[in-house]
C-alpha cells in the first residue's frame, strides 16, 4: 500500500494474464488450429500440447521449443507453422521468420545465415537469421527443408536449439530462449506415407468385419496413429543417417508426423477450392456456381501423395476453371446465370447421365465433368464449349 503506482502494473499484468488464461481454456489451441487446416489431427494436439506447456510456465526456461515437421510436400507442415505464429503473435510480418535451408546448401553459405566475420565482404549487413531473430527473439522460426542444409549450418542451428542464443559474424550474442523453431523435412515422407495407408487399410478392413459379424464398436474415423515401434524401427534410423548428429535430434521437443489425406478430407480440400472459384465467379462475373457429391468424388482421384493438397488445386483448374474460362471467352455465359458441375460417363453409346454414380468409376464409360446453365425453371442446359479446349488430358 505504500508504493501505489508501483503495484499497479503488476496487478494489470495477472489481471490480464487470468484473461488470457480463460480465453485459452474457452477456445482451445487445437480448435482454432483446426479451423484452417484440413486433417492432421495427430500433428494438430502434438503441437498444441507443447505449446500449452510453455504458456503454462510447465516447460525447461533455458531452453527454446524445438520442432521437426516430417511428411510429404503439401500436407500442411508450413502453413501449421504459420497459424501458430499467428496464434502466439497474432502479426506474422513481426512473428514468423521463414528460413528457406535450399540457399543454405554450401559451406561458404554459412556467412549468409549469422553473417560474415569482419574483414569479409557482407560484414556490415549482418546474416539473415541473425538479423530477424535480433529484431523479434521470440519469434516462430520455421527453417523450411532443413535437410538441404550444409552440415555447417545444423552446427550452428544446434547451438541455437541448445543454449538459446547465437553469435552472429560481429560477435554479438542474441538470446532467444523464448523462441520457437521449427524444421520441416520431406526425409522419409514416402515411409510415412505407405505406412499411414497400410494402417488404413487395415482399420477398414477390420471395419468391415465387424460390419459383417454386426458388432456396435466399427471404427467410422478415418484417422490413424503412427506407431512408437515405427518411429524408433524406421524413422529413427533414416534420421540418423541423414542428420549424423545424435546430438541434433536429441534437441529436438517433438517430431510431427504428417499423414496423407483421407477420402473425407479430400472431399474437403475438394470443396475448399470450388467454394474459392465459386465466390470468384460471384464477386467478378455474377455467376452462380454449383455441384454435387459425384462432382467431388471426381476431382477428389486427382490427388497425388507427392504434390499434397497442390494436386487438388491443380485438378481444379484443370478440369473447371479451363471450362469456365472457356466458356466466358466464347460468350457462352448469359450474366447472372446459374451453372452447375455434373459428372457425365463417355462411352461407345454416348454420354450417361449421372445417375447410379459411384466412387470407383462409372460403368465402363470415362467419367468426364460438364457445365450445364440452370434455367429459371430448373432445367438444365450443357454448354458446347468448341475445342481446343480438352480439360480431361
Amino acid at each position: 500500500l505504500s508504493h501505489p503506482p508501483l503495484s499497479l502494473p503488476p496487478l494489470f499484468q495477472e489481471a490480464q494474464a487470468k484473461r488470457e488464461a480463460e480465453e485459452r481454456r474457452r477456445f482451445p489451441l487445437e480448435k482454432r488450429l483446426m479451423e484452417h487446416i484440413i486433417g492432421q489431427e495427430g500433428a494438430i494436439n502434438t503441437v498444441a500440447s507443447a505449446i500449452r506447456r510453455k504458456e503454462n510456465g510447465w516447460y525447461d526456461e533455458e531452453h527454446p521449443l524445438v520442432f521437426l515437421f516430417l511428411g510429404s510436400s503439401g500436407i500442411g507442415k508450413t502453413e501449421l507453422a504459420k497459424q501458430v505464429a499467428r496464434y502466439m503473435h497474432k502479426d506474422l510480418k513481426k512473428g514468423f521468420i521463414r528460413m528457406d535451408m535450399s540457399e543454405f546448401q554450401e559451406k561458404h553459405e554459412v556467412a549468409k545465415f549469422i553473417g560474415s566475420p569482419p574483414g569479409y565482404v557482407g560484414h556490415e549487413e549482418g546474416g539473415q537469421l541473425t538479423k530477424q531473430l535480433k529484431a523479434y527473439p521470440n519469434a516462430v522460426v520455421l527453417f523450411d527443408e532443413v535437410d538441404k542444409a550444409h552440415p555447417d549450418v545444423l552446427t550452428i542451428m544446434l547451438q541455437l536449439f541448445d543454449e538459446g542464443r547465437l553469435t552472429d559474424g560481429k560477435g554479438k550474442t542474441i538470446e532467444c530462449k523464448d523462441a520457437i523453431f521449427i524444421m520441416t523435412s520431406n526425409v522419409a515422407s514416402d515411409d510415412i506415407a505407405q505406412h499411414a495407408l497400410q494402417l488404413r487399410q487395415e482399420a477398414q478392413e477390420l471395419s468391415r468385419r465387424k460390419l459383417a459379424d454386426n458388432l456396435d464398436d466399427v471404427q467410422k474415423r478415418d484417422d490413424v496413429t503412427i506407431s512408437r515401434q515405427f518411429k524408433d524401427a524406421v524413422i529413427r534410423p533414416i534420421l540418423k543417417a541423414h542428420f549424423r548428429r545424435d546430438e541434433f535430434l536429441g534437441r529436438i521437443n517433438e517430431i510431427v508426423y504428417f499423414l496423407p489425406f483421407c477420402p473425407s478430407e479430400l472431399q474437403q480440400l475438394v470443396s475448399k477450392e470450388l467454394n474459392f472459384w465459386a465466390k470468384k465467379a460471384k464477386q467478378r462475373h455474377d455467376i452462380t456456381l454449383l455441384w454435387d457429391r459425384p462432382v467431388l468424388d471426381l476431382l477428389a482421384g486427382g490427388y497425388n501423395l507427392h504434390y499434397g493438397a497442390r494436386s487438388i488445386k491443380h485438378e481444379v483448374e484443370r478440369r473447371v476453371v479451363n471450362q469456365l474460362a472457356a466458356a466466358y471467352e466464347q460468350e457462352l455465359l448469359p450474366k447472372g446465370c446459374t451453372l452447375r458441375l455434373s459428372v457425365h460417363s463417355e462411352d461407345r453409346g454416348g454420354a450417361e447421365g449421372q445417375e447410379g454414380l459411384g466412387q470407383e468409376g462409372l460403368g465402363q464409360g470415362v467419367p468426364s465433368l460438364r457445365l450445364e446453365v440452370v434455367g429459371k425453371d430448373s432445367t438444365a442446359r450443357t454448354l458446347d464449349i468448341r475445342p481446343p479446349l480438352s480439360p480431361d488430358h
